[in-house]
């Protein structure tokens, strides 16, 4: 990246004139917490603009198209592979991150039964609007999105851990496009008549002004993955269920990755469960997992809300390293988590130009905080800690409850395995813990950074019939790694495998080698964190990038692609 230039320095006044001086950042300093990835992915950055407003957003679009500037537009920053900030100093432009934080507002129609999201909506904030009406949102709380925004999830197709919901994914969506000959336009697919001025449109979504007669349910159109559920039935079918580049899952702004601008999205919200209950499952016997999975997806009537599973490791890294992350959630609630992590963003900031602070400094503090409180975590709980390798926590619904109890008695104890009904108290820790996998992974290598290397991390979508699920590393690779750290979607066979790499050993080689590994077993991957800058985008994914961005002014170089001006 070229130093800044008079262009650059235009473009950025007239960022200040559309959105205020306040809300232009230039500095190195107050530009690092966007334009560096929570686990990967960082570089330079013209400038971070912060629109109040989504006539405000289309209009710096409008400038930085003008300008030639490359366009990477940034919601919450919780991706674990860079997807959403630069990667290195070698683009051909200068580069303007569009922060949305600011433009959070969601709109309830059809009597809550759907929502239209505007940029800077958390999957937190939509939850608690739907909770007084008996509904949720696609995805609950996530191990690695705490604070994550929704357009997050539909850009790419994330899965989470609801099984009978598949991944995110929408055909309803007002976006911005540039085609072939650098010309800006605005589509509206939210089904919702706005008019014709682009400003008009945009402002008209942002303050709710439209009626229930500008609404309509196109047939061709939906808002959420239609018959998932009997996709992820089919145990015996040789794909997986859900993943990234999936083409049936590829549409507009869905799976889009940031190569087009979103300012707003239509999607389905879900009949909340009124009676659920928490099975744990312990076992030392991978096949014992397994064939829960198939026989509760095979044979149960009731589909289980969810299946997570858990290995020992993981369990003692969240254990220790996650703790803060579960008292945070479980007595602040997940209402303040935004601005705690918003708040940690700026300390770190600051604290990066002292350089006499210790690196990671709030992970280490927050730490040792953590360290002060007691056990949080049930006695049971940690009973099958110490005797069982592997953990798997089943929550069902209404009637399912009582045909998991009474088939789980059938099936344990075992010779290797056991179970047992979780009070609503230890159920809701056991899915608290879980939860809290991602970020202990990340305090791990914060406070141990002098003994390991980095964070190697992989989401691979294995086969439905997969049988062989768990993972044998080789000697040649299994030496270099301080830590494996496995959990995942077991239903789904969705699994995120996270590698601490020892100290002198290179953990990109180490993932390629990986990468061989998983396309002998037939996994798909990522399958739901996105390729970012991490994974080689696959052709389907590729020719779906293209066609939304043929001028690459978007979010270029994502999946490995060229960062160069029309794909040069």
């Amino acid at each position: 990246m070229h130093a800044t230039t008079g262009d650059g320095r235009l473009l950025i006044e007239r960022l200040r004139e559309i959105v205020g001086s306040g809300h232009v950042l230039t500095s190195p300093s107050s530009t690092r917490r966007f334009r560096t990835g929570i686990r990967f992915g960082s570089g330079p950055v013209l400038a971070v603009a912060r629109p109040g407003s989504l006539v405000e957003q289309w209009r710096v679009l409008k400038a930085c198209i003008a300008s030639n500037a490359i366009v990477i537009v940034q919601a919450a920053n919780t991706g674990l592979t860079g997807g959403s900030t630069p990667d290195g100093d070698d683009y051909d432009r200068d580069i303007v991150i569009v922060s949305t934080l600011r433009i959070a507002a969601v709109h309830l129609i059809d009597d809550g039964r759907q929502a239209v999201c505007l940029p800077g909506a958390t999957l937190f904030q939509l939850e608690k609007m739907l909770r007084p009406l008996g509904r949720e949102p696609h995805c609950l709380i996530g191990s690695s999105c705490i604070g994550a925004s929704v357009f997050g999830g539909v850009c790419n197709n994330s899965g989470g851990s609801l099984i009978h919901r598949g991944p995110v994914f929408t055909q309803l969506t007002l976006y911005a496009q540039v085609g072939d000959d650098n010309g800006l336009r605005l589509v509206n697919h939210l089904g919702i008549e706005l008019g014709t001025d682009e400003e008009e449109i945009l402002a008209r979504v942002e303050r709710g002004g439209f009626a229930s007669g500008d609404i309509t349910h196109p047939a061709d159109r939906a808002a959420s993955d239609q018959g998932y559920e009997a996709h992820v039935r089919d145990i015996d079918a040789a794909t997986p269920a859900r993943f990234n580049a999936d083409p049936h899952r590829l549409f507009e702004s869905a799976g889009s990755a940031g190569k087009v601008m979103i300012f707003a999205v239509r999607l389905d919200t879900f009949a909340r469960d009124e009676r659920t209950s928490v099975f744990y499952i312990g076992s030392n016997d991978t096949q014992e997992l397994e064939q829960v999975r198939r026989h509760m997806l095979g044979e149960f009537r009731s589909l289980p809300v969810s299946g997570e599973y858990i290995h020992r490791g993981a369990y003692r890294v969240a254990e220790t390293y996650g703790k803060d992350t579960f008292l945070a959630i479980r007595h602040l609630g997940t209402d303040r988590l935004p601005a705690l992590f918003a708040l940690k963003g700026r300390f770190d900031s600051f604290a990066a130009r002292l350089p006499f602070l210790p690196h990671d400094l709030s992970d280490r503090v927050m730490q040792a905080v953590a360290s002060l409180f007691p056990s949080h975590l049930p006695a049971r709980m940690t009973g099958y800690r110490d005797r069982f390798e592997h953990h798997l926590i089943v929550k069902m619904p209404g009637d399912g409850i009582e045909e998991a109890r009474a088939w789980l008695k059938t099936a344990f104890p075992s010779a290797t395995g056991d179970f047992f009904e979780c009070t609503p108290d230890e159920g809701e820790k056991a899915m608290l813990h879980r939860f809290a996998v991602a970020g202990g992974a990340n305090r791990y290598r914060a406070v141990h950074r002098a003994e390991v290397q980095d964070i190697l991390a992989l989401d691979i979508a294995l086969r439905r019939n997969d049988r062989d699920w768990y993972e044998t590393l080789p000697a040649e690779i299994d030496d270099k790694l301080a830590v494996k750290i496995y959990y995942g979607h077991f239903f789904c066979h969705v699994l995120h495998q996270e590698y601490i790499v020892r100290k002198g050993h290179d953990p990109v080689a180490i993932e390629h080698a990986m990468w061989k590994l998983l396309d002998a077993r037939g996994a798909e991957y990522p399958a739901e964190h996105d390729v970012g800058h991490l994974y080689n985008a696959k052709p389907a994914l590729v020719s779906h990038f293209r066609h939304l961005d043929p001028c690459n002014c978007f979010n270029p170089g994502i999946g490995h692609t060229s960062k160069l001006t029309h794909w040069a």
